[in-house]
């Protein structure tokens, strides 16, 4: 049964990401502030790491995690080329997806990154068969993050975790699959009226027919090769951006992952068209931390 956060506030925009929902007339206060977020990993900085391109799986490395975490300690290429060998363009969403790559066909063709973080195994709360939950904005998603000692993901430690060491553009490898996760759910259209209800009961009801969500950990194949689940489809992700973008609504905010329909749902693609402000009957999070 699909959750929502009892913290989150109410907001909206469509499915595919484009539709501005009304500001209330008296915003809820958020759990963080907008207040600068910490400063993301520095590409440019020297790093003196042992060899990223597999995952550190000695002892040392892995009690430097929580035991509900795990360990990504990886170069990430902040810039990567791929060859589609079939791709579809979605009218819908006026996005183009590829479902299959050459497999071993990355090259990178940007600086690298040397990451070294603790990401959650599941979708918050983080616990196999909870679902996570929904209408929530980057705001609650930080403040719930840092209650338990964590903070958001970058982009880049996200997508890090997701393509895992073979810098592979989905978690499970070089072809989208709608068997390894949830995602190429049917289209079902939403009343905004309805999800954003003062009435608990109708928004509830609303939230449970638009609901296409899957258990945390419920989908075995849906794992990176450092053991993350469910980071493409079930929900969209909040994320801290990598940079400041002064042109976009989400100048510090930014989702990844897709959500249960049929969307870009692969390691690399981001959205930043939304305020952090922004909540939806899909959208929920993960959290991060430094490793100790």
């Amino acid at each position: 049964m699909l959750r929502t956060a009892s913290l989150a506030l109410l907001g909206l925009a469509c499915w595919a990401c484009a539709t501005a929902h009304p500001p209330p007339s008296e915003p809820e206060p958020a759990l963080v502030g907008p207040g600068a977020p910490p400063p993301p990993p520095d590409a440019s900085a020297p790093t003196a790491t042992a060899d990223a391109s597999v995952p550190d799986s000695s002892t040392a490395a892995t009690t430097r995690c929580p035991a509900d975490m795990q360990h990504v300690a990886q170069s990430f290429c902040t810039k990567v080329e791929r060859r589609c060998l079939k791709s579809e363009y979605d009218k819908a969403n006026h996005i183009t997806l590829c479902h299959r790559f050459e497999p071993g066909s990355t090259e990178c063709r940007g600086p690298r990154l040397a990451l070294d973080f603790c990401i959650d195994r599941y979708e918050y709360p983080n616990e196999k068969d909870a679902h996570p939950p929904v209408m929530v904005s980057f705001y609650d998603a930080s403040g719930l993050c840092a209650a338990k000692g964590k903070r958001l993901c970058y982009e880049s430690e996200w997508t890090a975790a997701c393509e895992g060491p073979g810098e592979k553009p989905f978690p499970y490898g070089w072809e989208r699959s709608a068997e390894k996760c949830n995602i190429d759910n049917p289209w079902v259209n939403p009343s905004l009226k309805k999800i954003y209800s003062a009435d608990p009961g109708v928004r509830d009801a609303e939230l449970a027919r638009l609901d296409q969500s899957v258990p945390s950990g419920s989908k075995p194949g849906c794992v990176s090769d450092f053991g993350v689940f469910d980071l493409t489809g079930n929900v969209d992700e909040w994320v801290l951006a990598d940079r400041d973008r002064p042109e976009e609504k989400g100048r510090f905010s930014a989702l990844k992952g897709g959500a249960w329909g049929h969307v870009r749902n692969a390691c690399r693609p981001v959205t930043t068209s939304h305020e952090p402000e922004f909540t939806y009957y899909f959208v929920s999070f993960r959290c991060c931390k430094d490793p100790s």
